[in-house]
């Protein structure tokens, strides 16, 4: 099936495993908060054992260089795009209110970024992706 828009995470290529896996789980979870109509219907399996919902179309997972992301960014606020961010800063926080503030404490072109999600649609989120590459 193909959907008219598209869900991407874009990740920072210099990024440790952990760190990749961790950003992309919290990238996806602001991406279904803003938008709950995205979620299907919640899975079952043949003993009637219920499942959470998902997301009701792929996640597409990009890498790139810090420039990749700088320009991703960029482009995606031109656009009015809604996105969700990551910075470095926030690997040395243990909550969330932290992690808010480690993002305010810095301007936006200053913003050491090392993730960010869109949600919109097809083509406007692969001319954003410019320049990524799918995730390995």
């Amino acid at each position: 099936m193909r959907f008219d828009t598209k869900i991407a995470v874009l990740l920072r290529d210099d990024l440790a495993r952990w760190q990749g896996l961790n950003v992309c789980a919290f990238l996806s979870s602001a991406i279904a908060a803003a938008d709950p109509g995205l979620i299907s219907e919640p899975y079952a399996d043949a003993d009637g054992t219920p499942y959470l919902p998902m997301f009701r179309q792929p996640v597409l997972v990009f890498a790139g260089s810090k420039e990749v992301l700088t320009s991703a960014h960029a482009r995606a606020l031109v656009r009015g795009m809604e996105l969700a961010i990551f910075t470095s800063d926030m690997f040395a926080s243990g909550d969330d209110r932290d992690n808010r503030a480690a993002v305010r404490a810095v301007p936006r072109a200053d913003l050491d970024l090392v993730g960010l999600a869109v949600h919109g649609p097809r083509n406007a989120v692969d001319k954003i992706l410019k320049g990524a590459r799918m995730h390995p």
